[in-house]
């Protein structure tokens, strides 16, 4: 991380074990919205760090010029590093603060700063390391999103469940996030993708951990903010790196931390699938090109392999949408 060129209003270090919630707001041409989104922020929140990344636009200097308000330090990065890189920025700096729990808000305004107490109380209570918010929880929450965002984020939410094994959650990419100092600690942070796949990259990260993820309901807010994602165009790249993110969960998961029966199911599944179309295809091909029909037993050897496999497959997704953490690491931990 590179060292903060500027600071505002930075808060002395006495009483801060006492202090128990940060922000962190990463910023790149939000200064239309900053100010609104620091003054939605409540009394929940005991400091504010605010990241220019790099901004041309001089967030740094907005926000020195119109808010007084003692709670918000601005780090400035030399060099721009993406939203997942100042927030990895934020985060550093507010375990290194000492603050038990951290919540990410994006400085578009499309977050509700009110909403913050919500976000964070299933981490209070003990029930989650990691919260986010979630826009598709009731049709209410998608009414204003574009149809573009819709399917893209639902289509992302597919890959997603597959490469962070948590199925019980949707909209990866939503960035209104909040997690505990424990489980943030033990993410190796260096390895988490510092732009528009950070947030679905902390999902896998956070799977590798164990940490208990929970949705939280949330109204999308859509005002004259111009988000710098265009979905069709960072889909195949997303795409990619999930079925990257998925190989390496399924391996780490089933073959590395423990063998089970889903290990089995998965190993003799993808095997008798494999043989199954490649027998077939190559079968098909020669009956295609010396114009004799396969016989039934060919067809047979071919069919009961991938009708074998794929109950196998099933079986184990059976197990994996199950397998989901339950201790919060933060109780682990106590």
């Amino acid at each position: 991380m590179s060292k903060p060129d500027t600071h505002l209003n930075e808060p002395g270090q006495a009483g801060i074990s006492a202090r128990t919630v940060a922000a962190v707001i990463p910023c790149y041409r939000e200064n239309k919205h900053i100010v609104g989104v620091l003054a939605s922020i409540g009394t929940e929140i005991e400091r504010i760090y605010v990241i220019d990344d790099a901004c041309p636009d001089g967030t740094e200097v907005m926000v020195k010029k119109h808010c007084t308000d003692p709670r918000v330090r601005v780090i400035r990065h030399g060099t721009n590093k993406g939203v997942g890189g100042a927030t990895l920025t934020g985060y550093k700096q507010a375990l290194a603060d000492g603050f038990d729990i951290i919540v990410k808000i994006d400085g578009d305004g499309q977050m509700d700063g009110t909403l913050i107490p919500r976000l964070i109380s299933p981490i209070l209570s003990g029930m989650a390391d990691y919260t986010k918010g979630n826009r598709f929880h009731a049709i209410y929450g998608i009414s204003e999103m574009p149809w573009s965002r819709i399917c893209g984020n639902l289509l992302l939410s597919l890959v997603s469940k597959f490469s962070s094994g948590y199925w019980n959650i949707l909209d990866p990419t939503n960035g209104f996030t909040a997690i505990h100092a424990k489980a943030l600690d033990k993410l190796a942070l260096r390895r988490i993708a510092e732009r528009y796949f950070f947030e679905s990259d902390m999902l896998f990260h956070l799977s590798m951990i164990r940490a208990v993820v929970l949705d939280v309901p949330m109204k999308a807010r859509y005002g004259t903010e111009e988000s710098g994602i265009r979905i069709l165009k960072i889909i195949p790249e997303f795409f990619f790196k999930h079925t990257v993110n998925t190989f390496k969960r399924l391996l780490f998961t089933y073959f590395i931390r423990e063998i089970n029966q889903a290990t089995l199911h998965l190993l003799l599944g993808s095997l008798l699938v494999v043989f199954g179309i490649t027998f077939g295809t190559i079968n098909w091909v020669l009956a295609q090109m010396s114009g004799i029909p396969a016989t039934a037993g060919t067809v047979i050897l071919a069919a009961l392999p991938i009708i074998l496999g794929s109950q196998a497959l099933i079986a184990f997704l059976n197990f994996d949408t199950r397998n989901l953490p339950t201790d919060p690491i933060q109780i682990l931990e106590d």
